[in-house]
């Protein structure tokens, strides 16, 4: 590597000795420290690559907002039922504060963004759930949300898309309410099956409870991010209740992929072009 002359003026004064007994203060999020493997990466080499790591190809969370700029076409992308918002029919303890926190957080009104939009050029009816809105969990909102986003894809006769971060499945604080819009949203999608319309899913980590009990496995084409952890319950609560170790990597999603729960593994930087390549062929 040719360093020019800045350059070295800038690792100089980057490296030059400090004055005895005082340390070299680094300001807060300028690394990360790779999950995959231990890498320390510069967040904003890290950001340029998509949140995925050059090392070891780790694909870390990213929000729903940061998914939706990846997916879509720029400027295609035009919001549904974002006036729909959660309320607290069981009373539930502490439910309508922390419901402000996640919004806060987040700045969603709840954990799935939908609309329309275009991949390619086609038309797309699309939901996208964010982890960080109380992981992702599906409450009467954001099944309604995604029910009315599917229906919207079969008055507009177009496909559908829906990219599950949903670490917390049904939510509970709603009760039968949340556990009844995983039959609500998985009927809409029996309706858009009889319509002929296509539905890709697309895993991320993580997939699991209620949403990987029901949407998230009933794609025509089911696709995964690498390494996304998908599955029902977790690994620990599966081992401690059958009493036996688990495989290696079981539900990662290249576990999946060996025994036929998942189609194909897309990595992050593709995924738009894989999405438009399976649209393409449906309506071929």
């Amino acid at each position: 590597m040719i360093w020019n002359k800045q350059d070295k003026k800038g690792i100089q004064r980057a490296f030059k000795p400090q004055a005895e007994g005082k340390s070299v203060q680094v300001p807060e999020g300028l690394y990360t420290k790779c999950k995959g493997c231990a890498t320390i990466l510069f967040n904003q080499e890290l950001d340029k690559n998509l949140r995925v790591c050059p090392k070891c190809g780790f694909h870390y969370q990213l929000s729903a907002t940061e998914r939706l700029y990846l997916t879509v076409d720029s400027g295609s992308f035009k919001e549904e039922d974002e006036n729909l918002h959660s309320d607290n029919p069981l009373e539930f303890p502490e439910y309508p504060k922390k419901l402000r926190k996640s919004q806060e957080r987040t700045r969603l009104t709840d954990a799935v963004i939908t609309g329309t939009a275009k991949i390619h050029g086609m038309p797309v009816s699309i939901a996208i759930t964010d982890f960080q809105f109380m992981g992702g969990s599906m409450g009467s909102v954001v099944g309604e949300r995604i029910t009315r986003a599917v229906e919207r894809a079969m008055q507009k006769k177009c496909g559908m898309i829906i990219v599950s971060a949903s670490g917390g499945g049904a939510r509970m604080q709603e009760g039968i309410l949340s556990l009844m819009q995983m039959a609500k949203i998985s009927a809409a999608l029996s309706r858009l099956h009889e319509a002929g319309l296509p539905y890709l899913s697309v895993l991320t980590d993580p997939t699991a409870g209620g949403v990987a009990a029901s949407f998230g496995m009933l794609g025509d084409v089911n696709i995964a991010e690498p390494g996304a952890m998908i599955g029902f319950a977790g690994p620990r609560v599966i081992e401690q209740t059958i009493r036996q170790k688990l495989p290696k990597g079981f539900q990662r999603s290249e576990f999946l992929l060996s025994h036929g729960f998942v189609d194909v593994l897309v990595p992050r930087h593709e995924l738009r072009d894989q999405l438009g390549k399976f649209l393409k062929y449906f309506w071929n």
